[in-house]
């Protein structure tokens, strides 16, 4: 029988933030799997866990990915984790995860944290509908590009961004999305943690004269919803022309069309007996 893969998300700078389910799986796994093994010993030497540590990263997923599948399929357990918050999620263990669903080997999340999820609850903005954007990218003509796509998106976007592309990004959203509010989440759970609710004009100005210090989660409200053009008389018509065709008594067919439309039931219905 095949073993269990376990995605344990870790803190994202709070060593507090680990979950006492994350902190046992950790001790109980046959092996852990870390995106950098120096980073994660700090987290395992503070709870005093001491288990085989293998790297599964961006640079030998394919490699390392077969490797603990092999394990798994054998019987063994294993715990996988990031520097950071919830494995898998932008992430190279997408990949690990895929694998093992291939080969009937068993995938359980530990939940834990999520900065994504974090800056979006402490935004202000929207939160029903969201879209996660991870990381764009380090070239400027496939950033500009990312962003104009996104420009007409009406849900609540969320980016992670590095203090040193964070200037010209804002620079594009700006120019590219519009005026639009956005939250700036930098350092979330840590000790200078700081969340900026303002305009991107705003962060545009802020930091051209402030220094972008740590990792940030930047929150960006959605394209205002576009109203869709209100129908004229005529094209009311049309549509109980069509539902009279259906077989629909003309008062049923107005009645119907003046609800969905908003157009006056008594100018339809006059309009319409002409056309009759």
């Amino acid at each position: 029988m095949s073993g269990t893969l376990y995605l344990v998300a870790t803190p994202i700078g709070n060593l507090g933030d680990l979950c006492p389910r994350g902190v046992q799986t950790l001790q109980e796994a046959d092996f852990i799997a870390a995106e950098d093994t120096r980073v994660s010993m700090k987290l395992l030497n503070h709870f005093d866990i001491k288990k085989p540590l293998v790297s599964y990263h961006e640079h030998n997923r394919a490699a390392a990915g077969q490797a603990i599948l092999a394990r798994l399929l054998a019987g063994e357990t294993c715990a996988l984790v990031t520097d950071a918050g919830t494995p898998a999620i932008s992430d190279p263990g997408e990949d690990l995860v895929r694998l093992c669903g291939e080969n009937g080997v068993t995938v359980q999340a530990i939940p834990g944290c999520c900065a994504a999820v974090c800056a979006l609850a402490v935004s202000g903005l929207p939160t029903g509908r969201f879209t996660f954007e991870g990381f764009l990218s380090a070239n400027k003509k496939e950033r500009r590009e990312a962003l104009t796509r996104l420009a007409a998106e009406e849900r609540t976007m969320v980016f992670h961004e590095a203090p040193h592309k964070l200037r010209p990004t804002l620079a594009d959203m700006l120019e590219l999305l519009g005026d639009r509010p956005v939250a700036l989440c930098r350092e979330l759970t840590k000790l200078h943690e700081e969340t900026i609710r303002t305009t991107l004009s705003g962060a545009v100005a802020l930091y051209r004269e402030k220094e972008p210090r740590g990792e940030y989660v930047l929150v960006v409200a959605g394209a205002p919803r576009q109203e869709a053009p209100a129908l004229t008389l005529a094209e009311g018509v049309a549509m109980v022309r069509s539902l009279r065709q259906q077989g629909q008594r003309m008062k049923d067919a107005v009645r119907r069309v003046a609800e969905d439309t908003g157009l006056s039931r008594n100018e339809l219905y006059q309009a319409a007996l002409q056309e009759e």
